[in-house]
């Protein structure tokens, strides 16, 4: 029989994505996953992929327990008898996969120690708030996390995780303040969260966690009313576990990879456009966009003059100047070796282009492998998808450095508590 103290605990991933949070959570070999909960079919695809190539797991219980399944439609999830028709659950080899009663019947009597999730957060986002006619008023992501609070409910996990960008703090769809909506449900269904008005202490920087990118988070976490543990013991060990003095830099998450220089002139390749080349093209994902000799001189020469730091003005009438194209905010930005990136953002699946490579020589932006890197993804990790929704996955993700300290405060505290 397992001592205590080296029992592992369980967790269910919801809005799972790409696997951020469930990989981070993972490597800290104190969890094990029982379900995983996806609507992206490329995200799930994913997902599959790295458990089954990475993680051991088997074809079937990999299609079984990461659920391609849309989390607003809660009750068929928990309780519904899933198959090919229903939810299409199943992998690209058409494999079906039929589970009676739902999550409920995958859990059947283990039990689930922690729920993890972050769900979508554009709602929430000043910057889509600011670019939405609506201010996301009428965003039904607005409310997608009744559907965890309704998961949470029917579990009974011990400990939830609840990430999210601060934009969350200043959120009011319908005049009431989105931190206040998701505090009552969760207070309503016996559980105990910080009071809205301290939410801004639960703010986290990634970068404090190794994580070469300045990515601040706020986590949302909950415990039964009735439980053993003390909320704030968790936030406690999580900033215990910072490490503010040894932050990741640009320089050490990509520059080890092979350059990838501009071609004197772009070339067609099986129908396709190629503007840089590479000599070493055997790290997967490390291939960029295709970018033409008008924008290769301008990433070269914004990057080479330093033009981050230059007025806003300037910045436009730049790229008036090179583009004869007129704009209201700024179009470029390169990452900088020595210091963190700035926040990896889904916007990538559009343009790379406030996301160049800090190279003057290489005058292109980031690849996927880049930006996944950035993101404290391993170096095997494979997605599966279009570019575009490579970039989307991952600019979406929690960074895995800082999920994995996440599990380990999280698995601390709990430990702790339980060998007392």
């Amino acid at each position: 029989m397992q001592d205590k103290k080296s029992e592992k605990l369980t967790f269910i991933d919801l809005f799972a994505g790409c696997g951020g949070l469930s990989e981070g959570f993972l490597q800290t070999n104190k969890f094990n996953g029982i379900a995983h909960i996806e609507w992206e079919l490329p995200m799930v695809q994913t997902l599959r992929n790295r458990l089954m190539s990475h993680w051991n797991h088997t074809f079937e219980e990999t299609n079984k327990r990461v659920i391609y399944f849309d989390i607003q439609k809660t009750k068929e999830l928990l309780g519904g008898n899933w198959s090919e028709n229903s939810h299409k659950n199943y992998d690209s080899n058409n494999h079906s996969l039929i589970i009676e009663s739902g999550l409920k019947g995958l859990i059947k009597k283990q039990k689930v120690d922690v729920i993890i999730g972050g769900p979508p957060c554009q709602a929430y986002s000043i910057h889509g708030r600011a670019t939405d006619k609506s201010s996301m008023q009428n965003d039904y992501r607005n409310y997608l996390f009744e559907g965890f609070v309704e998961i949470v409910d029917e579990v009974r996990p011990e400990v939830f995780v609840f990430e999210n960008v601060p934009g969350i703090l200043s959120a009011k769809p319908g005049g009431v303040a989105i931190t206040q909506r998701i505090y009552d449900a969760f207070l309503e269904i016996g559980y105990t969260i910080p009071n809205p008005r301290e939410l801004n202490k639960a703010v986290f920087d990634a970068s404090d966690f190794h994580v070469p990118q300045n990515r601040k988070r706020v986590l949302i976490i909950g415990i039964k009313k009735e439980s053993q543990y003390c909320l704030e013991d968790f936030y406690k060990c999580i900033l215990k576990n910072q490490d503010k003095k040894n932050k990741k830099t640009v320089r050490d998450a990509i520059g080890f990879l092979p350059r990838i220089l501009p071609l004197k002139k772009s070339i067609n390749i099986i129908g396709k456009n190629v503007s840089h080349y590479s000599e070493d093209t055997s790290v997967l994902h490390h291939t960029p966009r295709y970018h033409n000799s008008r924008d290769v001189k301008i990433f070269k020469k914004w990057i080479e003059e330093e033009m981050n730091y230059i007025p806003h003005k300037e910045k436009i009438e730049f790229y008036y100047k090179m583009t004869k194209k007129k704009t209201l905010y700024s179009k470029y930005r390169n990452l900088e070796w020595n210091k963190q990136a700035h926040t990896i953002v889904a916007h990538l699946q559009k343009d790379g282009l406030m996301f160049l490579h800090p190279d003057p020589e290489q005058a292109r932006s980031i690849t996927i492998r880049e930006a996944a890197l950035l993101m404290a993804f391993p170096l095997d990790y494979q997605f599966i998808g279009s570019n575009a929704y490579c970039y989307k996955m991952i600019g979406n993700a929690v960074p895995v450095s800082f999920a994995k300290s996440i599990g380990d405060s999280i698995y601390e505290v709990m430990n702790n508590a339980k060998n007392k």
